[in-house]
């Protein structure tokens, strides 16, 4: 018996297309009854997705038909089931970000690519980073610093000159964005189990905004990232092509 499948697509309308040809080929069902989740748009889709579903057991498999498609299948709307019997699983934790502002409230957020903080004004920002309770760095002088799981590393982490990390590795990269102090400092590979606190030197002269998976607080005095072991996200992924033969591939383009 084939699996039930939900259809998800992004408001594009080469997404929309796409999902009005799936559910011509293929019975579906409300998202609740769903064994597979198959989602249509591009990377920023499928987090949303994500996101969206990670209360739910089916996983996703994803389908480009966006302008990024790192995390997504190549489309095709013949021989999805045997595609999906033939899928291969990855799973994947987030980062649960829990960000503090200036007035004292608090917003808790789960980035599955990165958590960053930027620079909100002209000058550069003045960061503190502490690991696991421990000073690692007095001050960073930066336009920001991440902290990426392997699945996000080859994103705004990659073009920050980050690290790419093997998917299976239980480690995350700490990565600056335009260090100007100390100059030579391109970041650092973190344990998988770190508690990272990235604290704000200045606040009130150079302010702070901090982001994860583009769901952003302004104002930020102290952020504290950690790896969310009890949120699994599931992804499927074509045989041959699942996210660690990905991040091998892009290590040699």
């Amino acid at each position: 018996m084939p699996p039930r499948l939900a259809f998800l697509a992004s408001d594009a309308p080469q997404p929309q297309a796409a999902l009005a040809e799936m559910h011509a080929a293929y019975a579906a069902v409300p998202l609740e009854e769903a064994e597979i989740i198959i989602a249509l748009g591009g990377d920023g889709f499928m987090l949303q997705t994500l996101h969206a579903t990670q209360h739910l057991e089916a996983p996703v498999y994803g389908m480009n038909r966006g302008t990024i498609g790192f995390l997504m299948n190549g489309y095709a709307v013949a021989g999805l089931e045997a595609r999906l019997r033939a899928a291969e699983l990855a799973v994947l934790n987030p980062l649960r970000m829990r960000a503090m502002r200036a007035d004292g409230s608090v917003l808790e957020a789960l980035a599955i690519n990165e958590v960053s903080m930027l620079r909100q004004g002209a000058q550069a920002a003045k960061l503190r980073i502490i690991v696991d309770g421990r000073e690692r760095l007095d001050e960073l002088v930066c336009d920001g610093a991440m902290v990426s799981t392997p699945a996000g590393s080859t994103a705004y982490n990659y073009s920050a000159h980050g690290p790419i990390l093997p998917i299976n590795s239980d480690v995350l990269a700490l990565t600056p964005v335009a260090a100007f102090r100390p100059r030579r400092w391109r970041g650092a590979l973190l344990p998988k189990a770190s508690q990272v606190r990235i604290e704000v030197l200045s606040p009130e002269r150079r302010p702070v905004m901090a982001d994860a998976d583009s769901r952003s607080v302004r104002n930020v005095v102290q952020v504290d990232i950690t790896t969310a072991r009890d949120v699994a996200h599931r992804l499927m992924f074509d045989p041959g092509h699942g996210l660690e033969e990905r991040l091998l591939r892009e290590q040699f383009v």
